[in-house]
């Protein structure tokens, strides 16, 4: 078995995290969550493709869309907790055949520096899909009440 390096996991939970390639690094091919973070990246996809072809009145793509960003929020959850874990812990759980302090689980720069990045995509992922979901609900709602004043 071979050794999982923490600074590794955390750029490929950033970088590839839609993809599903943090967890088949960790956990194998056999992952099913592995397998359901390019699905559910592929709908959000979707729902961008149906916003840019039939335009923001699609109902469909208000629900579709918000998956891509909290999906991307997701995955960069997932870099920051991998990066700030303990080496203690991050060796008991992903290579337990090595000393809880081995430099596999250890934090340095580059760690970090995956953490800040998460952070800062992570955020806008997060808050851009609140904002595109509230705004489109209150607009339907707008739209409704008019429909119903006539």
């Amino acid at each position: 078995m071979k050794n999982k390096n923490k600074t590794l996991a955390a750029w490929l939970a950033f970088a590839f995290g839609q993809l599903g390639i943090h967890r088949l690094y960790l956990y194998g091919w056999r992952d099913l969550l592995a397998w359901l973070h390019p699905a559910t990246a592929a709908l959000g996809w979707w729902g961008v493709q149906r916003v840019r072809l039939y335009g923001q009145d699609d109902q469909l793509a208000w629900v579709l869309v918000p998956l891509l960003g909290f999906t991307l929020a997701a995955t960069a959850l997932t870099a920051i907790y991998y990066g700030l874990m303990t080496p203690e812990k991050w060796n008991t759980k992903h290579n337990p055949e090595l000393a809880p302090d081995s430099a596999a689980g250890r934090t340095n720069w580059f760690t970090m520096a995956a953490v800040i990045f998460a952070l800062l995509v992570g955020t806008i992922a997060l808050m851009s899909s609140i904002a595109f979901s509230f705004q489109r609900y209150f607009e339907y709602q707008v739209e409704e009440a008019r429909k119903i004043s006539r």
